[in-house]
């Protein structure tokens, strides 16, 4: 009977526990948009040197370009920390980056088409170098909070 008892509570705490974890990080749209561009970033930096998968390539780098493009449209959550006056340049300068982000893509689409994988990984490099810069100044810092 303990048995059944213990399990029944396990299972309870363990079909609350994605509840919770929803209720502590509020997903944006400019969140899921960010997701799937490192869904398709990391897995990209893993066979950017493989010429065989250019095509599989060539379909994550043109996710990640829709999804950077779909972003410029939204503003960084961080902007609500910024004060007023500085606001609508945060903005401005956020945007300015994704679209010096989706040239690199474009970049690196026609190195992927013309199977240059060497400067596709130099590309693949400077866009990571990018995707951190921008994290570093526009996303917020989640791990404090917690």
């Amino acid at each position: 009977m303990k048995i059944r008892v213990l399990l029944f509570a396990l299972a309870c705490s363990l079909a609350a526990s994605p509840a919770v974890t929803a209720a502590e990080a509020p997903e944006t749209e400019m969140g899921a948009k960010m997701d799937k561009m490192s869904g398709a970033f990391r897995a990209l930096r893993r066979q950017i040197t493989d010429a065989t998968k250019n095509a599989d390539s060539l379909a994550k780098v043109a996710t990640i370009k829709e999804n950077a493009v779909a972003s410029l449209k939204l503003e960084p959550a961080m902007k609500a920390e910024k004060p007023a006056a500085e606001q609508k340049k945060f903005v401005a300068d956020y945007q300015a980056e994704m679209k010096k982000f989706i040239e690199l893509c474009g970049k690196l689409e026609a190195a992927l088409k013309a199977n240059d994988n060497v400067l596709a990984a130099k590309l693949c490099g400077e866009m990571g170098d990018a995707q951190k810069a921008g994290h570093k100044v526009y996303k917020k810092d989640d791990k404090k909070k917690k």
